[in-house]
């Protein structure tokens, strides 16, 4: 099992989309948003999955956020896949729900 600290692992094999897994948190939000950034910007990704994340907070969600922001810097769509069901629920009640999808 990987530390807290160690960022998500990030699957761009499968073409237009990028499969993130393992924990998105405070200890690796930063790198885990520079990994799966420049994952997503590669090719113009346009699906962004993550059914492989086992544990996310907050900053989890502001990763996320952020690679959806710089996305749309960059003139592509992004889409959400997969959430886990935390960090949907937490979505929900800071009402970013609508920028997910």
């Amino acid at each position: 099992m990987a530390s807290p600290g160690t960022p998500p692992q990030v699957d761009d094999s499968t073409p237009g989309s990028v499969r993130v897994a393992g924990t998105m948190t405070f200890a690796n939000a930063a790198v885990a948003l520079d990994v799966i950034n420049t994952a997503v910007a590669r090719d113009g990704r346009m699906t962004l999955d993550l059914s492989g994340v086992t544990h996310s907070d907050s900053a989890g969600l502001a990763c996320v956020l952020a690679v959806l922001a710089q996305a749309a810097e960059r003139g592509h769509r992004l889409s959400v896949r997969n959430m886990p069901e935390g960090m949907h629920l937490l979505a929900s009640v800071c009402e970013v729900e609508e920028l997910m999808s």
